[in-house]
């Protein structure tokens, strides 16, 4: 029986340094993958995660997937008025898509990386008939990502390992001080990871090069109320920049896009009892969840709402249990059934 071969994705933190030694441990033939996006300050030290880890680490260049893939998708997507979720097609695309591939041309049979979230595949469930690899949420309420991972189809999803299923995050930090496993690159990834300091008004400028054009702000019967400096620096839900004196605070309803108007209301009319999403990524057979009510997240902070889902197509239709707050178009909705990812979309 011919021994299967793990490359694991390598950033340099703590979470992948664990991921791989525990890999180490688990299977004869492991090797290590560190990926540049181009928007890196600073080199991770490769020799440095080979020491610690004893195999062998290559280096792929993403710079370009990336730029195409990651950073037009959240230029793209800001500029039609909307607010990405960049992890989400970071998670689809890169890391899950051109990484695995380059994985696979090194000789690899699996990739393993260092989310916290369990994935249910031939390999973790052996002897089980798994029709459709899924996504379950992780052990650590704090630390889970099945909805960063949420867009990762199920063929992916059968060639991928979590070594930290099961584990909360002060597991691993014991296991890497127990085995001298110090990171080579400090700190966790923050907000959107190539945005420096999350100025993503200022990245947008300077990116596509286009001149902030002011516009009225309106309330909902279309009163002017204010100006505005540009539609790219606001996000529907959003307080802060508004700046239109009144009895309550206003926020940000629409982004009016065509007419260049910002549209604001006070916080009692923010919610909405129903939306549509579309780009669907399924886990599950959509015919199957319009029969039951799921749990949706419409922001990877939002604690979940229980609503009925009808698929249709490329698209659903959500309808709410109750009305919840800001929800904002360009963001992923994904839906659970308990700790079961069934499936994910683009909320429109």
């Amino acid at each position: 029986m011919k021994h299967p071969v793990v490359a694991v994705a390598l950033s340099g933190g703590v979470d992948s340094l664990v991921a791989g030694f525990l890999l180490k441990q688990r299977f004869k033939q492991v090797f290590g993958i560190h990926f540049t996006t181009g928007y890196e300050h600073g080199q991770t030290d490769l020799s440095g995660l080979e020491t610690r880890l004893g195999f062998k680490v290559h280096m792929v260049d993403l710079s370009e997937s990336f730029e195409q893939e990651v950073v037009q998708y959240l230029l793209q997507t800001y500029l039609n008025g909307k607010t990405p979720n960049p992890c989400l097609i970071c998670n689809q695309k890169i890391k899950f898509g051109k990484l695995l591939e380059h994985s696979i041309a090194l000789g690899a049979d699996y990739l393993a990386t260092g989310h916290y979230g369990t994935v249910v595949n031939r390999l973790s469930s052996p002897g089980k008939s798994i029709e459709t690899p899924y996504i379950e949420k992780g052990a650590d309420p704090l630390k889970d990502q099945s909805y960063f991972l949420s867009r990762v189809d199920s063929s992916q999803l059968d060639r991928v390992i979590f070594p930290l299923t099961g584990m909360i995050k002060t597991d691993v930090k014991a296991i890497a001080r127990s085995n001298g496993l110090s990171p080579v690159q400090s700190g966790e990834s923050q907000d959107i990871c190539f945005i420096r300091d999350n100025a993503v008004s200022r990245f947008i400028i300077e990116k596509t090069g286009i001149k902030p054009e002011a516009g009225p702000i309106v309330d909902t019967d279309g009163n002017v109320l204010g100006t505005h400096t540009g539609l790219h620096q606001f996000t529907v839900g959003q307080r802060r920049g508004i700046n239109c004196p009144a009895s309550a605070p206003y926020y940000v309803k629409t982004i009016d896009i065509n007419n260049n108007r910002l549209v604001v209301c006070f916080k009692d009319h923010l919610s909405a009892n129903k939306m549509i999403v579309d780009d669907m990524v399924w886990h599950t057979d959509p015919g199957r969840i319009s029969k039951e009510k799921v749990t949706t997240k419409i922001r990877y902070s939002h604690k979940g709402a229980t609503s009925a889902v009808t698929p249709d197509d490329q698209k659903a239709v959500v309808v709410f249990d109750s009305p919840q707050h800001a929800v904002t178009p360009g963001q992923g909705a994904v839906f659970y059934h308990e700790n079961r990812v069934l499936g994910s979309g683009i909320i429109q």
